[in-house]
């Protein structure tokens, strides 16, 4: 569906040139919900306007559902456009246009007649959960509302591709969740392919089929997502994995532990069937050793279940390294943590 080669951007500034993007190469099949993830400046939101021609790539092409974006103008640019939609994320609605006016807004300029233009609007309506808003206004509405607008206005003209541009940042956690849910819904529901940039890997854990991390311009590190919660290999990835598997009070707890010096302290990881097994039981019944689980949490993702679990293991340090090596043995990948 989208396909992006030896894409780089360049700015001139009054300090001289800036590589906001640096020759990203990325593939997005087909109806996939893709993630791409990275701090403030890594040149996430940049690559993405390239993706509807907002902006032009100074190198490389950008080619979505076989049209090269890059190389079109005119008419033949406004119409790969309709086929390409954003959400934003400070909604950018219209204030002085009821809920039912802002979605209907794209089939008015497209020279929709009225009467399917409302049939549409409707149905865009109930499918985002706002029935019986339609004649609210913007400022009636809480931001998780504002956002299923966004979202319907966006879907108005049936597009292909969907782009989110940090599309939950300015909504409270619950409500993202919601909102992440209904995006999934759409996906399943229209078989749409959905890009969406963000800085929270939670976002990435709850939707995404795989993910592209970006810094300084370039991707650092891509996969599906289970792959790169299991084993992240960059260090920017591995920072933004502990943002949803390390607790900041189980730092605490470990921090404490090792100042003790009371055994080894273990993360274990799991994916898919391995976080159903009794790992923990097999282990105290196999060796002499204690074990004390500190902090435990078993996270889904699109492709299956991913888990994280902190344990502190006393006993003889050989019967602790045989411990370690046969969780290795079932699978399990292991990390002893020597500090915090």
């Amino acid at each position: 569906m989208i396909n992006l080669s030896g894409i780089r951007k360049l700015f001139k500034t009054k300090d001289g040139i800036v590589t906001a993007v640096d020759r990203v190469d990325l593939e997005i099949k087909d109806g996939e919900i893709f993630g791409i993830i990275g701090y403030s400046g890594a040149g996430k939101s940049t690559l993405i306007r390239m993706l509807n021609s907002l902006e032009r790539p100074s190198e490389g092409t950008v080619t979505i559902a076989g049209k090269e974006m890059s190389s079109l103008k005119g008419k033949s640019l406004r119409k790969a456009r309709q086929e390409i939609s954003m959400i934003f994320q400070h909604f950018n609605l219209l204030w002085s246009r009821t809920v039912s006016e802002n979605i209907g807004f794209p089939l008015e300029i497209a020279g929709v007649p009225k009467e399917q233009r409302q049939k549409r609007v409707e149905e865009l309506i109930k499918l985002v959960g706002l029935e019986g808003r339609g004649g609210s206004y913007p400022s009636q509405l809480s931001g998780g509302q504002k956002q299923r607008v966004g979202i319907a206005r966006a879907l108005a003209n049936n597009p292909k591709v969907l782009l989110c541009d940090e599309a939950t940042s300015a909504l409270d956690p619950k409500t993202t969740d919601s909102i992440l849910e209904l995006l999934v819904d759409i996906n399943k529901k229209l078989g749409l392919t959905i890009v969406l940039i963000t800085h929270e890997m939670h976002v990435i854990r709850k939707i995404c089929h795989r993910v592209a991390v970006m810094e300084a311009g370039k991707v650092v590190e891509m996969g599906p997502v289970l792959d790169v919660f299991k084993k992240p290999q960059a260090g920017i990835t591995k920072q933004f994995v502990k943002q949803v598997t390390d607790p900041e009070e189980t730092k605490d707890t470990i921090s404490h532990i090792i100042e003790e010096e009371s055994g080894k302290v273990v993360q274990l990881s799991f994916i898919g069937e391995e976080t159903e097994k009794p790992l923990i039981t097999k282990i105290i019944r196999k060796f002499d050793i204690e074990v004390n689980i500190l902090q435990g949490k078993i996270s889904q993702t699109q492709e299956g279940a991913y888990g994280t679990l902190f344990i502190q293991i006393d006993g003889d340090v050989v019967e602790i390294d045989r411990a370690i090596a046969f969780i290795r043995e079932e699978g399990v990948q292991v990390e002893v943590i020597d500090h915090v």
